[in-house]
């Protein structure tokens, strides 16, 4: 289960870069293989960016709650 959660901080931190691309690059500029990167599609390339950074939230939440102190049941 720690692989788990090492392999989810891993693409949460792949995320929130690939989020601050998107914030910080013109849509023209971005490389071709990350979708948006036409410069007519201004509010895709912003949608991209608040989406790659809803991942990388969710991906350290699901690490988060999976090294998190175990209950014992009675």
């Amino acid at each position: 289960m720690k692989l788990l959660a090492w392999l989810a901080i891993l693409l949460g931190i792949i995320f929130v870069i690939v989020g601050i691309i998107y914030f910080i690059t013109p849509a023209h500029s971005l490389p071709s293989f990350f979708p948006g990167f036409d410069a007519s599609t201004a509010k895709t390339h912003l949608k991209h960016g608040i989406g790659a950074i809803g991942l990388a939230l969710a991906c350290f939440a699901f690490a988060w709650f999976n090294t998190g102190k175990k209950s014992s049941q009675k």
